[in-house]
């Protein structure tokens, strides 16, 4: 699964357990829209437990951008671009998501 059908699986799932859930005078519970869902796993641990989907996300360090750059078989060029724009100009990614649901877990480079 990649990261859009991992979070449409996760959403679903939310979207049909809450639309049976009756809240007070019959009516059902207030359902997040699909970004606030999103949002809410990424910073809220008790809801991210709750539905089962944890995102985290973070950048990535010079290091771990370097080591992309060097797995993908660039050098550094003498010239007047810093590291950061070599690693750009190489299309590495600066951030890392992380997505766990299901037992299953996947990394995103971005």
């Amino acid at each position: 699964m990649n990261k859009e059908q991992i979070i449409d699986e996760a959403y679903k799932n939310y979207f049909l357990i809450k639309s049976m859930e009756k809240g007070p005078f019959g009516i059902s519970g207030l359902i997040l829209p699909k970004e606030e869902f999103i949002n809410n796993c990424k910073t809220n641990t008790e809801f991210s437990e709750r539905w089962g989907l944890k995102i985290e996300e973070r950048e990535l360090s010079e290091n771990e951008r370097y080591k992309i750059f060097d797995e993908r078989g660039y050098e550094f060029r003498m010239n007047n671009w810093s590291k950061e724009e070599q690693y750009d100009k190489a299309n590495i990614p600066t951030k890392l998501i992380t997505l766990e649901y299901n037992q299953e877990k996947i990394y995103i480079y971005e």
